[in-house]
């Protein structure tokens, strides 16, 4: 008996079944698409500035009191990374953590914890605002995906608080000191803004509720996957319809071609018709075949 290596590459599960990878797409088209459209409007001689006021203050999350009006953007600031090594460091640590959740409970869970972290996130870092003093003051605008990250690490030691991370045959790091230092690095870049740790707080309960849902057979992401497969069913076309609709038409010429004549009855017509459109004319016996071609002749 021979066996095979396997490639790396062959245990990635591919794009439509591997959020993670989705997500790391998202990330890299729109830091392209932000740093084109910025290129695009210096060369044209508008300041950056005006990049901030006309494009990012429809994106990145303001402070509480301009967020009427723009109340989208507690989803899509944590869509937007537009500073290079900061964004790969943060994809690094999705997929450190990610994967591991996309692995244990499945891609269809992925997205859901990501958006929803991102928005907890969001929500608690408005209402900090509203407690007295200045660490709580915010900031003009704030953008980055660090909730939803804090969010898949937490989800990822809530499933599996014993997992280890494998640099080799032998030396191994457990999850639990991965995670401790992902979140002093977090921490310390929010430089104790306590409006911005209190966001991090937000998107880490978030990821922790998720999962103790899940735990108990709830599926609060559910509805996202079957709007898109609503959707998707809407604009896709069915092909078992159109095949059959083709049969019925095909059907049709033919009984129009094969009238009953010399002593064939309608039904035996069709029945040997359906069985062509069923299984196709190579199924069809001698008699069947000789019946219809009986049917199809012409008479002189």
């Amino acid at each position: 008996m021979t066996t095979q290596k396997r490639s790396f590459l062959s245990y990635i599960p591919g794009y439509h079944k591997n959020a993670i990878l989705q997500i790391i797409i998202v990330f890299g088209t729109a830091y392209v698409t932000f740093h084109f459209i910025e290129a695009i409007m210096l060369m044209l001689g508008f300041s950056e500035d005006r990049f901030v006021s006309d494009i990012m203050a429809y994106v990145a999350m303001p402070s509480l009191p301009l967020l009427k009006g723009k109340v989208w953007t507690l989803i899509t600031y944590g869509l937007v990374d537009v500073g290079f090594w900061k964004l790969v460091t943060n994809l690094v640590w999705l997929y450190a953590f990610g994967n591991l959740v996309q692995t244990m409970v499945g891609y269809k869970q992925v997205w859901p914890i990501f958006l929803y972290c991102i928005l907890a996130g969001g929500i608690f870092y408005e209402l900090s605002q509203l407690i007295p003093g200045s660490a709580f003051a915010g900031i003009y605008y704030v953008y980055g995906c660090q909730a939803g990250i804090v969010g898949m690490a937490a989800a990822a030691i809530t499933i599996a608080p014993t997992y280890k991370f494998y640099l080799g045959d032998r030396f191994s790091i457990p999850i639990a000191v991965v995670g401790g230092i992902f979140a002093l690095l977090m921490l310390l870049n929010t430089q104790m803004h306590m409006s911005l740790i209190l966001l991090l707080v937000g998107g880490g309960l978030c990821g922790f509720g998720y999962i103790k849902l899940l735990q108990n057979g709830y599926r609060p992401g559910g509805w996202m996957y079957s709007l898109i497969s609503t959707v998707e069913r809407s604009v896709t076309p069915n092909a078992h319809a159109a095949w059959m609709k083709n049969s019925k038409k095909r059907a049709d010429v033919l009984r129009k071609m094969y009238e009953p004549k010399q002593g064939i009855s309608q039904k035996n017509i069709d029945e040997i018709l359906d069985k062509i459109n069923q299984r196709g004319y190579n199924s069809l016996t001698k008699d069947e075949k000789e019946t219809l071609f009986r049917a199809g002749k012409e008479d002189k």
